[in-house]
């Protein structure tokens, strides 16, 4: 008999908002967290927009010299899991520490850490290189610092599989509370990856928008005229219980984490398989591993990254998985509103289905405004619906070919 999953705390800091109810109001209002990037200069660039952080100072939330000493993407993970962990009301003491784990993500690591380390060398030659440099780039060092902060002692680490890193941290952490290996996990992703490389890398591949000059209309997930995606910072954090462990504790329970699949489209190593096979049977195998059948999904939070290929590959999973009851689910892309957090996209979006299922609204995606034939589901166009969400499927596509999808499910106690 396996254990039941739940969740008991949620955080996030992302272009949205430094919180999760921050986060939540501009998602169902939808509010763009894109503008003009600010962190470099981009006079070079071909992309000058992205989704950032807005008004961040590390310092509100960690001592100054922890700050310097923690890339950008570890001061998030650690905004993210203060809010988190006191929602859920957890105290990790030496007795339970060992039966606490830590499953957090990132998908690139510590990007700025490694600009400026390259910077350093070019400038200033090799001895000038930060002493913090590893630890501050290494993708791991978010996991490890939540750890060190709070004391926790058991399983700890960090999943890589691009976009579908966040996912796939929920879904270890699942897997290791369902075996009862732990009780408690504090897991998600983290991700900043807005700087030269970064962004100039995405363009080189053809993947960004390049709306500059009118980016409060993109990105246009699953649009017709879709141009690519915009590229965004954050973290989302997650504390995930034993339903005995929350119930013993006594405190309240926001959704239950009922399933979770991973594939691989063993396809290409950027591109998605045109026919969706892989992101399908992930769909399939998650919603079996939660005893369920598509006619119980409610609500689709979808990969929708606003690339031709995706949006149309996606579209074809959702169908093959799902089939005709795909027509009757509303399915959403939040990156029309948060960009794309990469390894920690699919982390915010679990935050925002749980919220979802509680507050029985659906999320919209934005800057709909032209069907394209390939992509002919319900996507939610440019305002939320009120929508009794029972089970939400939450789905995460990456470079790799890699394929995760969770399922959340609303909340009834066990007998």
């Amino acid at each position: 008999m396996h254990e039941r999953v739940v969740v008991t705390g949620t955080g996030t800091i992302n272009s949205l908002g430094h919180n999760a109810a921050q986060t939540w109001k501009n998602a169902i209002n939808g509010v763009s967290g894109v503008g003009l990037i600010t962190q470099f200069d981009t006079s070079d660039y071909g992309v000058k927009i992205a989704c950032e952080v807005k008004n961040f100072s590390p310092e509100d939330f960690i001592s100054g010299r922890e700050a310097r000493r923690r890339d950008r993407y570890e001061q998030f993970a650690a905004v993210a899991a203060q809010e988190a962990i006191a929602q859920a009301g957890l105290v990790i003491t030496e007795e339970n520490s060992h039966r606490i784990g830590v499953i957090v993500s990132s998908a690139i690591g510590g990007l700025n850490t490694i600009t400026e380390t390259i910077r350093v060398i070019d400038r200033e030659g090799p001895r000038r290189i930060s002493p913090f440099a590893i630890p501050m780039l290494m993708s791991n060092g978010a996991a490890g610092l939540v750890a060190i902060d709070y004391g926790i002692k058991g399983p700890c680490f960090s999943v890589a599989s691009a976009c579908a890193s966040g996912i796939d941290a929920i879904g270890t952490a699942w897997m290791l509370l369902r075996s009862g290996v732990i009780e408690c996990a504090i897991t998600g992703a983290s991700e900043a990856t807005i700087s030269d490389i970064g962004v100039g890398a995405f363009d080189r591949l053809g993947a960004m928008s390049r709306r500059n000059e009118d980016f409060s209309m993109t990105p246009q997930p699953f649009d017709l005229n879709r141009d690519g995606l915009v590229v965004g910072e954050g973290a989302a954090i997650l504390v995930l219980e034993t339903e005995k462990h929350a119930r013993d504790r006594g405190v309240e329970i926001l959704a239950e984490v009922a399933g979770y699949a991973a594939t691989a489209d063993a396809f290409h190593i950027t591109a998605p398989a045109e026919d969706g096979a892989g992101g399908a049977q992930a769909i399939r195998m998650a919603l079996a591993s939660a005893g369920l059948n598509p006619s119980d999904v409610s609500y689709l939070n979808a990969h929708g990254t606003a690339t031709q290929l995706n949006d149309a590959s996606e579209t074809r999973a959702i169908k093959s998985a799902l089939g005709d009851w795909a027509y009757n689910i509303p399915v959403s892309s939040t990156k029309s509103m948060t960009g794309h957090m990469m390894g920690a996209t699919g982390a915010l979006e679990t935050i925002l289905c749980v919220l979802a299922s509680r507050e029985n609204i659906i999320p919209p995606t934005m800057h709909f405004h032209t069907p394209d034939p390939d992509c002919d589901l319900d996507y939610v166009p440019n305002e939320a619906r009120d929508c009794e969400v029972r089970v939400a499927v939450n789905n995460a596509f990456g470079f790799g070919g890699h394929n995760a999808v969770l399922v959340v499910r609303k909340y009834h106690q066990s007998k």
